[in-house]
């Protein structure tokens, strides 16, 4: 188990450039299952997740191909479905979340498809059921085997309908759509996820020759089509890293420049951090973050207490909640903070409680933050990275902390991050890998 080590009190200064979005990445990928034709993906960010995903396209059968520092070829027109029955694949899958999204386009274009329950971060529950609910409605028929923890799903020919999902999820929508590509007849998708990188998904399987309409909006409809052609698609970049570096550049009191950030994709992001009196320009596709020793928090009209909630989109990433969070404490004024999504993710708030935060967490929901504003330093802490999202948030608190602190379990970073110890090295930060 690797380690950061944070010297805390260094200001960043300088450009950086965000990564290509992790979860549109793993989105993409399995999307290119669809095809027996040749698929170009660049931006493709060097992270742990993506990096298993590519592995187990490799084990598929799938030709895999680097042509660049962040390119990649992709051809399945030789899929080893035998493989797909093998306690190898099976455990692999087990320790990626980003498998599930194989079932629509394996059942899509071979009529099965295979799969143990996918892991993930530990943040609460992440049920399947709006995911094998659409492609069920589809016509593909599920059975469960206790024995294996496998769930085996099969289909002569998938065909369209109608369906309202029971909630906007982004994997369950991209899920379901890549199943609906290749069916007979017109699919119907109301309540879909409507996010930046669904939107990415639905135009890359219109170039490869899908039929999808009212991308962006809640309601997709999809006439299918007989087989799906080869194409070039570039991965946007990640608006969770944007949202990181924003809340790192305040924490740290630093004057900041992040690079060619698609700015219209990023949604409320921005005025989330203003809402916390982070102070920011965007020039061109950058967001400039200047040097601000305070910011205050905002109040609603009525002088009531500011709440920052998370919500399908447009509303704000629930990944970017435990950024927000720890922003908060050195904030002037209070903020509740509402998980609505999930419920154990806000637990990682006891280690910024010993570190001195002033927090009082109400339930698995819900947690108060009262801000420092720079009055008291964090302390440095020793502490375990449980998931992504709870891992860049203590290592910003870290980097704004007086003294040595110790991050644990950074693999959990490193699943979301790329090379991020080093790219914070050149900005200034003090961070070491043990």
């Amino acid at each position: 188990m690797a380690s950061f080590v944070i010297e805390g009190g260094h200001k960043l200064h300088g450009e950086i450039h965000p990564q290509g979005a992790k979860n549109e990445v793993l989105q993409i990928l399995c999307a290119t299952l669809l095809t027996s034709e040749e698929v170009t993906v660049t931006n493709i960010p060097d992270i742990l997740d993506v990096n298993n995903l590519i592995q187990l396209l490799r084990d598929m059968g799938v030709k895999v191909s680097k042509t660049g520092i962040d390119s990649y070829t992709f051809k399945a027109d030789d899929v080893d479905l035998n493989y797909l029955d093998s306690d190898e694949f099976l455990k692999k899958c087990s320790s990626l979340r980003g498998s599930v999204m194989l079932v629509g386009p394996l059942v899509a274009r071979f009529g099965k498809a295979l799969i143990s329950k996918p892991g993930g971060d530990k943040i609460g529950r992440r049920r399947l059921d709006t995911h094998f609910v659409g492609i069920q409605r589809l016509g593909a028929s599920f059975h469960y085997n206790e024995e294996r923890s496998t769930f085996s799903i099969c289909a002569d020919r998938l065909e369209g309908t109608y369906m309202l999902l029971d909630e906007a999820s982004v994997t369950g929508t991209a899920n379901i759509v890549m199943a609906s590509v290749l069916a007979k007849g017109k699919t119907t998708i109301y309540n879909a996820a409507c996010e930046p990188y669904l939107q990415q998904l639905c135009s890359m399987l219109n170039r490869m020759g899908a039929k999808i309409s009212g991308i962006a909006s809640n309601l997709l409809t999809i006439e299918g089509v007989e087989s799906l052609h080869g194409c070039s698609h570039r991965v946007l970049p990640d608006m969770i890293e944007v949202g990181s570096f924003i809340g790192m550049a305040a924490m740290t009191g630093s004057e900041l420049t992040i690079k060619n950030v698609s700015y219209e994709n990023l949604g409320i992001i921005p005025e989330s951090f203003r809402r916390l009196g982070i102070k920011m320009e965007q020039r061109g596709d950058d967001l400039f973050i200047p040097e601000q020793e305070h910011y205050q928090i905002e109040s609603f009209l009525d002088g009531s207490i500011m709440t920052i909630a998370d919500a399908p989109w447009p509303g704000l990433t629930p990944d970017l909640l435990s950024v927000v969070l720890v922003v908060a404490t050195q904030a002037k004024g209070s903020v509740l903070i509402h998980q609505k999504m999930f419920e154990s993710r806000l637990f990682f708030v006891d280690k910024l409680i010993d570190m001195g935060a002033q927090i009082i967490l109400c339930d698995p929901h819900r947690a108060v933050v009262i801000g420092h504003d720079r009055n008291s330093q964090l302390r440095a802490g020793n502490m375990t990275s449980p998931d992504i999202r709870a891992g860049i948030a203590l290592l910003i608190a870290a980097m704004s902390a007086d003294g040595i602190s110790r991050i644990h379990n950074i693999e959990q970073i490193d699943r979301g991050y790329q090379n991020i110890d080093r790219r914070l090295n050149a900005l200034g930060a003090r961070i070491t890998r043990i």
